[in-house]
């Protein structure tokens, strides 16, 4: 039986002053599936999930709601069946995490389906019962992001916008928050829209992938198929002496770049290396200013 169709993106182009950020880019994703959006910096991701909510100035280009199309404003999606957590976690520090999770089902008017929403999220996050009325500042990372996704669920979406989850957290943290992911859409059957540089983690959860270039999707298919023909390879590019060194964090090298250069081969002044002896998979680090930096 053919999935439904929910959310589908046509032809979409978005700029910001002289800069290109999408240059038609066409998405879709249907019931239960976890689709994600891969790419360098600055490929155009995460203006993707803010086009869908209305966040991003769209020159030309269509979006569609289960075959209708609509005009992404951030209120309307939410009531449609959207919700989206930006990257950074971006909960209110001064509130209590009960307070997060109430502002996340503003939309709901009942008092006691509100209540029930609250512990229908607690079940899947229980590490944030206990912490009910502490101040969401006071929260570790780990946590943070638990109830920014948690706070994003109070919505009772069709589908999630996930931007960056893993950012600046631990390996350990990293793998409880995509396991969350995982149950999300099954326990909920929730779709999602994820946009994350853990290849390693986003690829072991996801339904099919788009790869994105300079705006523009490169490549679309399921992990398998991606992995099969080399396209993270292509699209993630370093200068290796005496030519262009492509790499994936999906297969192990032992090798450090001199330096590393964007999509279009400008130098960005940093240094790049990999270590393939770590127990969670090949890491790529980079330095900047000589602080070194986990990229992947």
């Amino acid at each position: 039986m053919k999935q439904k169709n929910l959310l589908e993106l046509k032809n979409i182009h978005v700029h910001y002053g002289g800069v290109k950020a999408l240059d038609g880019a066409s998405v879709f994703i249907d019931e239960g599936e976890i689709v994600a959006l891969m790419g360098p910096n600055g490929a155009g991701k995460s203006t993707i999930l803010k086009a869908i909510f209305g966040l991003a100035p769209i020159g030309s280009g269509h979006i569609f709601w289960e075959g209708q199309q609509f005009k992404p404003i951030s209120h309307e999606v939410v009531e449609r069946g959207v919700s989206f957590v930006p990257q950074g976690r971006r909960v209110f520090h001064h509130l209590t995490v009960l307070e997060n999770l109430e502002i996340g089902g503003f939309n709901v008017k009942s008092s006691n389906e509100r209540k029930e929403r609250i512990e229908n999220v607690l079940e899947l996050f229980p590490a944030l019962r206990g912490k009910l009325k502490a101040k969401s500042g006071t929260l570790s990372g780990g946590q943070q992001q638990m109830l920014a996704i948690a706070r994003g669920l109070m919505t009772d979406p069709k589908v999630l916008l996930l931007d960056e989850p893993s950012l600046g957290l631990s390996p350990k943290i990293v793998k409880e928050v995509f396991q969350k992911i995982r149950e999300i859409n099954e326990r909920r059957k929730t779709a999602i829209f994820i946009v994350e540089h853990n290849l390693k983690s986003l690829l072991e959860i996801t339904t099919r992938a788009y790869v994105l270039d300079k705006g523009k999707i490169y490549a679309e298919g399921n992990p398998k198929e991606l992995i099969e023909k080399k396209v993270l390879e292509q699209v993630y590019r370093i200068l290796k002496p005496g030519g262009t060194f492509l790499f994936s964090n999906l297969h192990p090298v032992k090798w450090a770049a001199d330096n590393v250069y964007d999509s279009e081969g400008h130098t960005t002044g940093a240094f790049m290396g990999f270590d393939s002896n770590s127990k969670d998979g090949l890491k790529i680090y980079t330095t900047i200013n000589s602080k070194m930096q986990q990229y992947a």
